[in-house]
């Protein structure tokens, strides 16, 4: 019997080895794969949201209104588009620019904001598609929520936003729930900045912390040298014995940090009592719009809703490519991890039933 075990463990373990091989063979290939791809590895997704709003209420009307009326009012419908796709075609025929001729377009973007501003990666492609077709005839709306984080990566996210304001696109930003310090740097750039009744808006200060473990340290007799070439190359650390000179420059980065936050909304937001809100103070939509933070009290479904009457409105999404890895719904660490636990497992039961 011992044998049988000692046969019976050794062909399991030839087995392991091989799935493992087979997985970095596998894992390798999905690297290779990864490094060869080009930068831009999604593609772009366009909803029209006017047919979808037309979706919705048909089914409704198919509900409520009276067959007949219903009926009367599609062929009235059809009607109308068919009259206006001959004006279109007579456009077409006396040589006039439809293109500049075009119906108002409202793209929509969506931006939900960690502390690393992760999204501004998708945000920078889907602008960049909008302004491949937008005009100064068209809007842009950004839905946007975020209550701030990184300085350098906020700062990337409004510079996005500015790349709208730069081309004379005009560019709505509406906060349903939160645009707070990073968050609200990107929604001032706004030519117009709508927010629901109670988002919270403002937060126009700048904060960080750092633990320091110095004395636990030295309570351990632990040593920590922090060596340095520049003087303030490390103001404040974790581990080393913090001084006042330290600190005190580390104060004056982020008061400097402060000043610059408070200019950029100032030279996008002249009209706000920029020494009134800068003090790191959050407020809800009406006491924003008091405030002028913000132009007006809405939701973004009120604002689309009533855009869908008068323009095309088109939701856009950038969808990142999956890796092989996500396709298949594994990585080679849990793959790993569930055949050597299938293999414990089978080995424990054997020993049981025999």
């Amino acid at each position: 019997m011992l044998e049988f075990f000692q046969e019976y463990g050794l062909f399991l373990a030839k087995a392991v080895t091989i799935v493992v091989a087979i997985l970095i063979v596998i894992g390798g290939a999905a690297m290779a794969t990864q490094r060869g791809r080009k930068e831009h590895d999604g593609h772009i997704e366009v909803k029209h949201l006017n047919e979808e709003l037309d979706i919705m209420s048909d089914s409704l009307k198919e509900s409520i209104i009276d067959k007949h009326l219903l009926k009367k009012e599609r062929k009235e419908e059809k009607k109308r588009e068919k009259a206006e796709a001959k004006a279109r075609a007579k456009q077409i025929k006396k040589g006039i620019d439809v293109e500049k001729e075009h119906k108002k377009r409202v793209f929509v973007l969506d931006f939900d904001g960690d502390i690393k501003a992760s999204e501004v990666e998708p945000l920078r492609e889907e602008i960049t598609s909008v302004l491949s077709l937008a005009t100064e005839r068209d809007e842009v709306m950004v839905r946007l929520e975020s209550g701030g984080g990184m300085v350098h990566s906020y700062g990337l996210a409004a510079s996005q936003l500015q790349r709208i304001k730069d081309r004379k696109i005009p560019l709505v930003v509406s906060v349903d729930r939160v645009a707070a310090s990073g968050g609200y740097m990107m929604a001032c750039i706004a030519d117009r900045l709508i927010a629901a009744p109670f988002a919270v808006i403002g937060s126009i200060g700048v904060v960080a912390q750092i633990p320091n473990f110095h004395r636990l340290l030295k309570k351990n007799d632990v040593d920590v040298e922090v060596l340095t070439a520049g003087e303030h190359k490390r103001t404040l650390t974790m581990f080393g014995e913090n001084t006042e000179k330290g600190r005190q420059k580390f104060i004056e980065d982020l008061e400097d940090t402060h000043e610059l936050f408070k200019d950029f909304v100032s030279d996008h937001r002249p009209e706000v009592d920029i020494k009134a809100v800068a003090n790191g103070d959050v407020w809800f939509g009406k006491r924003a719009l008091e405030r002028q933070l913000i132009d007006e009290i809405s939701t973004s479904d009120e604002y689309l809703l009533n855009a869908c009457q008068q323009a095309d409105v088109y939701h856009i999404n950038y969808v990142e490519k999956k890796s092989l890895q996500e396709r298949f719904g594994i990585s080679i660490s849990g793959a790993l991890d569930r055949v050597l636990l299938t293999w414990w497992d089978r080995l424990q039961k054997t020993r049981y039933f025999s």
